[in-house]
């Protein structure tokens, strides 16, 4: 028995559980399906095995076949909603699929929907395959005028309505297999003029119906229909068919066939038929269908078959009387008597390709009888998972020379060969192309099989002994040198887990593939003359072999950490390295490679730096000379974490990340500037000097509540030493020692009658009252706090005085701070000067010029007398009368 599908499996899996909940039973329709209780013997498959009712999806086929209650539709069973997995319910109550790629191909597939959900009508190909959709209403696709692809088998769909496919004008293939459709309606193909691919397999309908299906379709080119309950093919079924590149016909339980049928489809590409039945009970119908599509240059292929006689092999004379070139059998039990009325058949026959696919040989091999028989036509044998049922009685091959000695291509794949013997080879003696792939020879057999030392196989050109448990490659060297015109040699798949220094290989040798196998190293062993080399899927991280006329190399699934140097391989025009551990590559590496043209090296672990990423991207653009061939997809990023996963066509680094020292070079600079311009416009406010005048102001203030508390403890007041503190600029020092000191420290002659007014002052100067070793600071706060008042000598001197301002900034703190009044600053203009000659930061200072009055030194010396006594008078607090 054939096993069920996975669309099979799924979708009665779906049913059982709606079943399980009740829901509801097909009570519109009354039908059931024609298929039950029907096996087919010749594919073993039941339709009444899915134990399947029309309402197994939660719906009644009442009027339009759509269920009315609530939203139109039910749960599905196991708690999903027909959405499934990639989809959401939309405004209309239809459940939406979403899974759409960026070629607008939409897999909705296995999503559990049992309606067609609603699709992007931009969609170019739906596969709603394997869900549980029974009936196809007439708006489900309307407006998908641009869909080229629609699958929709393995879905249990019963029901169709006329007009569902209407819409669809740019359809090119539909597939509606592995369905319940019981009858085929031609006007579902009525406007799909543009297909060229329709599939109707596996339906339990039992004729084509009429009028004919496919009378519109005049582009259709591969056509698949039948299935295990096609009974009836009647002439005119096929109306409006004229040429098919590929055409399949299941029927296995065909009983009745017109003649002619398909005779009108020309040309007509591959056939492929299924007849189990017809070759076993109904020779004449297995003959007219064989009679119809047999042509000479028509490949045919027979699946299903079991031919235990020579009765069951006659059909076939229908193709050896055409001619035909190519035959193949597709799951094919055969006796011995089957396969010599085979030969005999086709005694004579043009027949130069025949293959073998599944077969079971139920014989012991004793096919001599059929010696006489011209088989000289046959120039490529092909067999695969052959399996003899009594091995140990199968007859040796030696009689079959009038089979062996012909072919030039012989293929024995997966069948449990596990020697060839020596005589046999010797045997082929016209073969060029012999594949012993995935079998059981080991090097001990192969020894046998390539008759060791002695000459065979003179004209072989091509070995494949892939997949085979080979552990010596010195052993194959050896044993193939002979092989003067060998020019390929797959050893593929193999047990290989090193490399001998140095092999004999023969000098024909161009193609070598040994991937698959377990090598961690290369050596010189690898043949100068290789022009393609595949060492794919083995363990290597390196490779140095110098490869002259090298074109090809292929080092995917490797262990690969950069490329190999490109000057070992002058002519390299293909390299593909893809899934290795690549971090990154260059412009420079591939420059390496002279002649390089196509690269494969995604699936990588890239690190996304900004040197690749810019490479990368404009070689994808094809801006580099060589053509990336396995598409921007595969090339990820793998770090920077925050980009791992990220495809590197599609990554944008800054430029902080990209030119980090170009980056802090002129955001350094730009600092520098902004930092330069700050200066300036802050030395132009003065800042620099607030803040220098803060920070002295604040030590000087925090050293005087020292001295304060000092004396708080002792219990002593403030000593005032003098009556005065003179500031002035140092240009002004002539005026201040010749002019001001004698006048006030001295007694005044005019005064001398009072003695409250011949009183002398005493001036606190900084150049003889300041203590040497002191902060200049400390100096100038002491002599304020010892002083009453503060005498400012102004005028530009004192302005443009470095020094002077440097004192004048100090004391400006301390007069305006709080400690003292405006009336302990006594201001002395020895020239003209206003407010507007005072610098702006001593602000409190313009302000005392605009409010106070000052004094000013008289140029006149008449009016002199008058200045002192007002000084005086300022420095004594007004105990002075006018």
């Amino acid at each position: 028995m054939r096993r069920p599908t996975s669309c099979q499996l799924a979708l009665l899996l779906l049913l059982f559980l709606n079943l399980c909940r009740g829901q509801g039973s097909d009570s519109g329709e009354g039908r059931s399906d024609s298929g039950e209780g029907r096996s087919d013997s010749g594919d073993g498959r039941s339709d009444s095995g899915d134990g399947r009712s029309d309402s197994g999806d939660g719906r009644s086929d009442s009027g339009d076949g759509r269920s009315d209650s609530g939203d139109g539709r039910s749960d599905s069973g196991d708690g999903r909603s027909d959405s499934g997995d990639g989809g959401s319910d939309s405004g209309d109550g239809r459940s939406s699929c979403h899974r759409c790629d960026s070629h607008l191909s939409c897999n909705c597939s296995h999503g559990g929907f049992t309606h067609i959900p609603v699709v992007t009508d931009r969609a170019l190909t739906i596969d709603l395959s394997c869900n549980a959709i029974a009936t196809v209403m007439d708006d489900d696709l309307m407006g998908h005028t641009r869909l080229r692809a629609l699958d929709l088998h393995g879905n249990g769909l019963a029901a169709i309505q006329p007009s569902a496919f209407d819409s669809l004008w740019s359809l090119e293939e539909l597939d509606l297999s592995d369905n319940q459709l019981a009858a085929l309606n031609y006007r579902w193909f009525r406007k799909l003029e543009a297909l060229q691919q329709l599939n109707l397999l596996s339906n339990p309908y039992s004729c084509l119906g009429s009028p004919p299906l496919f009378q519109g379709l005049v582009r259709l080119r591969r056509l698949a229909f039948g299935g295990p309950a096609l009974e009836e093919l009647r002439r005119g079924d096929l109306s409006g068919v004229t040429q098919l590149e590929e055409l399949t016909v299941h029927a296995n339980n065909l009983t009745r066939y017109e003649s002619g049928t398909l005779a009108d489809i020309w040309p007509l590409g591959h056939v492929t038929l299924s007849l189990h039945g017809p070759f076993l009970t109904n020779m004449p119908v297995a003959s007219a269908v064989l009679g119809d599509v047999s042509y000479p240059e028509t490949p045919i292929t027979l699946e299903d078959l079991h031919l235990i006689g020579n009765w069951s092999v006659q059909p076939l004379r229908e193709s050896a009387r055409k001619r035909i070139r190519h035959l193949s059998f597709r799951n094919l039990s055969v006796s011995d008597e089957a396969v010599v009325s085979l030969l005999v058949v086709v005694d004579g026959v043009p027949i130069t390709y025949l293959s073998v696919d599944g077969i079971t040989l139920t014989g012991e091999g004793r096919w001599e009888k059929a010696s006489y028989t011209d088989q000289r036509s046959i120039d490529e044998f092909f067999a695969q998972d052959v399996v003899v049922l009594d091995v140990f009685k199968f007859f040796s091959l030696l009689d079959l020379k009038f089979l062996l000695q012909y072919p030039r291509r012989v293929s024995v794949i997966n069948s449990k060969v596990f020697v060839m013997p020596c005589i046999t080879s010797k045997l082929l003696v016209n073969l060029q192309y012999l594949d012993l792939s995935d079998n059981l020879l080991t090097d001990l057999t192969l020894v046998e099989t390539l008759c060791g030392d002695h000459e065979t196989l003179k004209e072989l050109r091509v070995l494949n002994i892939s997949g085979n448990p080979l552990k010596s490659l010195s052993t194959v060297s050896r044993l193939v040198t002979k092989l003067s015109k060998l020019t390929h040699l797959d050893v593929s798949r193999t047990g290989y887990i090193s490399m001998p220094p140095s092999c004999p290989w023969p000098s024909t040798l161009r193609h070598l593939n040994i991937s698959g196998a377990k090598l961690t190293t290369t050596t010189p062993c690898l043949p100068a003359t290789l022009e393609v080399l595949d060492l794919s899927n083995n363990n290597l991280r390196g490779f140095t072999q110098h490869l002259p006329v090298l074109r090809e190399l292929h080092l995917s699934g490797n262990k690969f950490l950069s490329l190999p140097p490109g000057q070992l391989f002058p002519n390299l025009q293909t390299l593909t390295i893809h899934s290795n551990t690549l971090n990154m590559f260059g412009r420079l590496d591939l420059q390496s490679f002279r002649r390089l043209e196509s690269l494969q090296a995604g699936q990588n672990q890239f690190v996304c730096s900004c040197d690749f990423v810019n490479f990368l991207q404009s070689a994808l653009k094809g801006h580099e000379g060589i053509h990336l061939t396995d598409g921007e997809d595969n090339y990820v990023c793998d770090s920077p974490l925050y980009l791992q996963g990220e495809p590197v066509g599609r990554v944008h680094l800054s430029i902080v990340t990209c030119h980090r020292v170009l980056f802090v070079s002129v955001s350094c600079g730009l600092v520098l500037v902004v930092g330069v311009l700050l200066g300036v416009l802050l030395w132009r406010l003065h800042a620099f000097w607030y803040l220098k005048m803060t920070w002295a102001w604040l030590k000087a203030k925090h050293s005087s509540r020292r001295r304060q508390r000092h004396r708080v403890v002792e219990g002593s007041e403030a000593l005032l030493s003098f009556d005065a503190f003179v500031s002035y600029s140092e240009r002004d020092a002539g005026w201040v020692e010749n002019f001001l000191v004698p006048e006030l420290e001295e007694p005044s002659e005019s005064d001398s009658g009072d003695p409250r007014t011949s009183r002398s002052l005493t001036l606190c100067l900084h150049k003889r009252d300041f203590l040497p070793g002191h902060w200049i600071v400390d100096n100038i706060m002491s002599a304020m706090e010892r002083s009453r008042r503060t005498v400012f000598i102004l005028s530009e001197n004192f302005v443009q005085s470095d020094w002077c301002r440097y004192e004048l900034d100090f004391s400006h703190f301390w007069l305006f701070d709080g400690h003292a009044g405006g009336e302990a600053a006594i201001l002395v203009l020895l020239e003209p000067l206003s407010k507007d000659d005072v610098p702006k930061r001593f602000y409190k200072l313009r302000k005392l010029m605009s409010s106070t009055t000052y004094l000013e030194w008289p140029r006149e010396e008449e009016r002199r007398p008058e200045f002192w006594r007002s000084l005086r008078k300022a420095l004594r607090g007004g105990d002075e009368d006018d």
